[in-house]
């Protein structure tokens, strides 16, 4: 997009207010004078990206490529350079800055999130981890005493629809994703040729482990236990692994007036029965695992004629892939009895994976020991959500900041979190990164 159609498009998109928070507290300033982390910066440029792209319900859609994700990009850049950071576009579509440590034989320190959003999405998810990298590395870069490492502030393309700027870098993207469709009807490829990165050589980002000497990215829980509980900061102790399976049952249609109940080979009973027995076994297991059965379809699907098919979609998550892959096996023998009481079949094809991956230990208790001293309670929790860190984990040891959810809602224009807990993460993060510019090689 020319520059001068993104300042158009801002313009259009950039109501006088959104009022998403309340005003900054007389702490917010106190701690400004600690550390130099600035809450009202953090909240104004929450605001701004907040409004572009900006729905009636109070959410945002920042689709990967579309418009409104050039210009928050851009308007990021414009930011970044305003730190002293240099800012690239990688093949990837990444947009990073880049501030200069005191030893440039060091491999850099990364921090960062996304700015892109689900359709009718929120305000927080993605955004927060972006600001608040951007804002411990504008302390960091005015404080006149860089740290050892290098340090970059990464804003990765398209989190929200396959994490295709995090798992390029991983080398997990190919070639042929280039062609799938994403959110906003374009293209995977021409979604990334529209921020700049390049299609053609979407392989070439892959990035050598130990390139980075680590990763924290700061994000919103996107779940409840936080607020619920009071935490102040969440300890992430790893992303879930998520499998994912196409599961059909195979009856025999016919006439919904003339079959008896007793001889029907009804594929739709077997399929609901399967779906409650998923969520009964996956309670009954200790642990925090969960499955979901997410989608279901009837063949033919007419009031009159008996379910000869049912397609349906199961989704297994957890810290651990051997449960995962506990769970699906008892899955399997659970449809199979389940289908053969009811004279049908049941099959079972996986067609997605998302390894678990775990946080670096030494990384956890540097969160842990920031936050403590900090003043701030905290938790050790698993994201259940997926998350750029669980791709650059393949890089190198990676560590996540959760701040509160309030109600656990996410993806939603209902999603919040306030300028104080937000400020409190980013502190954290500051601190964070500090600490392990001391300790790692």
């Amino acid at each position: 997009m020319p520059r001068s159609t993104r300042r158009q498009f801002l313009a259009r998109t950039v109501p006088a207010t959104t009022a998403l928070w309340s005003a900054p507290t007389f702490a917010s300033t106190l701690q400004t004078v600690r550390d130099g982390v600035q809450g009202e910066r953090i909240a104004s440029r929450m605001e701004t990206i907040a409004r572009i792209g900006a729905t009636p319900e109070g959410g945002g859609s920042r689709t990967a490529g579309s418009d409104a994700d050039l210009a928050a990009r851009e308007t990021f850049s414009g930011w970044l350079r305003e730190a002293g950071l240099a800012v690239r576009t990688d093949l990837a579509g990444n947009l990073i800055g880049h501030l200069p440590g005191a030893d440039s034989s060091l491999p850099p320190l990364l921090t960062g999130s996304h700015l892109d959003s689900v359709p009718e999405g929120g305000n927080f998810d993605g955004v927060i981890g972006s600001i608040a990298a951007l804002e411990a590395a504008a302390v960091i870069a005015a404080s006149g005493a860089p740290l050892r490492h290098p340090l970059e502030v990464a804003v990765f393309f398209n989190e929200e629809n396959g994490k295709t700027g995090s798992r390029a870098l991983a080398g997990e993207v190919t070639q042929e994703e280039m062609d799938l469709p994403v959110y906003g009807g374009l293209t995977l490829g021409q979604a990334l040729a529209r921020v700049g990165g390049s299609p053609e050589r979407i392989t070439e980002a892959a990035l050598e482990p130990g390139h980075y000497a680590g990763f924290v990215e700061l994000h919103i829980e996107q779940g409840p236990t936080l607020a619920t509980e009071g935490i102040e900061i969440g300890v992430v102790q790893g992303i879930v692994g998520i499998r994912r399976f196409h599961v059909r049952v195979s009856g025999f249609a016919n006439h919904a007036g003339t079959t008896a109940m007793g001889i029907r080979r009804d594929a739709l009973v077997t399929a609901g029965r399967f779906l409650v027995a998923v969520h009964e076994e996956t309670q009954s297991w200790p642990g925090r695992q969960v499955a979901t059965v997410g989608r279901i379809e009837a063949h033919p699907g007419a009031p009159n004629v008996i379910p000869g098919a049912v397609d349906l979609s199961l989704e297994i998550r957890d810290l651990e892939m051997e449960t995962i892959e506990a769970l699906y096996q008892r899955f399997q023998e659970l449809g199979r009895e389940l289908a053969r009481r009811n004279q049908t079949e049941i099959t079972f094809e996986p067609y997605y994976l998302s390894r678990a991956a775990p946080c670096d230990p030494v990384f956890m208790n540097t969160v842990e020991a920031a936050a403590n001293d900090l003043g701030f309670s905290n938790l050790r929790l698993p994201s259940g959500a997926g998350h750029d860190a669980q791709s650059i984990a393949v890089l190198a040891p990676v560590g996540m900041i959760f701040v509160p959810s309030r109600d656990g809602i996410s993806h939603s224009p209902r999603e919040f979190t306030s300028v104080a807990d937000t400020t409190n993460g980013t502190r954290v993060l500051l601190e964070t990164l500090r600490r392990l510019d001391g300790v790692l090689g």
